[in-house]
């Protein structure tokens, strides 16, 4: 099973820049559904699963298929991505002095002096380089029960918010499971995010609602973010089991999932984060933008 730390070397690379021939899955090509003007969101991809293509052939490559984000990049990456044309929907802070990253957030006050100075300067930057959100993690609960951490990370970003409302980047608390990819993770349950959001009151803080994540923890993802669609700002998608490709040999039906996006209104990015099986990834990340155009 992979997860983004582990995903360096993973991928196998002879096939990167082939030639991305074919009809796409459905009978529909993404550039053709972008360019008729059916798209209800805009495309992403997460940069860490296709990390063994070169960056500016995959950009060239993610943009022809009508693609507007490579995301989950670290600062320095920014500009890269903006010389390419392309935005980044979802910045990513490496952590400081391992506080952070997805084990060690905001659910302990010891971790908040530290978050403050990290992502207020991030904030800063990302709205220099116009990148309009970046991903937090509310850390393992280590024992904590969710009560106390969910008042612990409302404190922590309270102290953030001033910040995120002047320059106007949003913070973004990624939900997922704590079964199978990150164990103990406190943020584990749309509704513990929910709750978050409403504690911490500022239009500046949202959930990342990642599909394949939530499939594994609670299922009836549709029903969900419905109910909360005011509270998230972003998707990742991955198929399950497996965290592979999206196309019809994994449990979620995405065709229904991305008209249900587009029918709450949804304008946002929708970014693929799967591990690609097949030996040519790119057809796979082609197949799945194909899927979720509508």
């Amino acid at each position: 099973m992979m997860n983004r730390r582990q995903s360096m070397g993973s991928m196998v690379g002879g096939a990167a820049a082939a030639a991305l021939a074919g009809v796409f899955a459905h009978g529909a090509r993404a550039a053709e559904v972008v360019a008729e003007g059916r798209g209800k969101f805009r495309h992403s991809v997460c940069r860490w699963c296709f990390n063994r293509i070169p960056f500016d052939e995959f950009c060239r490559q993610a943009k022809n298929m009508g693609i507007e984000s490579v995301e989950l990049l670290a600062p320095k990456e920014w500009e890269a991505a903006r010389k390419n044309d392309m935005a980044c929907a979802m910045g990513m802070i490496p952590p400081r002095n391992g506080i952070g990253g997805i084990p060690r957030g905001f659910n302990r006050v010891e971790h908040h002096d530290t978050l403050f100075a990290l992502f207020s300067e991030s904030i800063e930057q990302a709205a220099k380089a116009g990148v309009p959100n970046i991903v937090i993690f509310s850390g393992n609960r280590n024992g904590m029960d969710d009560e106390t951490g969910l008042k612990n990370c409302a404190e922590g970003l309270k102290r953030l918010m001033p910040v995120a409302e002047k320059h106007g980047v949003t913070l973004a608390m990624e939900l997922l499971n704590s079964k199978v990819d990150h164990k103990d993770y406190m943020c584990d349950h749309t509704e513990w995010g929910a709750a978050l959001v409403d504690k911490v009151g500022s239009d500046r803080f949202k959930l990342l609602y990642d599909i394949y994540h939530m499939q594994i923890m609670e299922g009836d993802v549709i029903s969900t973010f419905k109910k909360h669609k005011d509270k998230i700002c972003h998707y990742h998608t991955a198929g399950v089991p497996g965290r592979n490709e999206i196309g019809d040999t994994q449990e979620l039906n995405y065709r229904g999932i991305v008209k249900a996006l587009a029918d709450i209104g949804y304008t946002g990015y929708l970014a693929q984060e799967f591990m690609p099986k097949n030996k040519d990834p790119l057809a796979s990340l082609k197949e799945a933008i194909a899927i979720c155009s509508v």
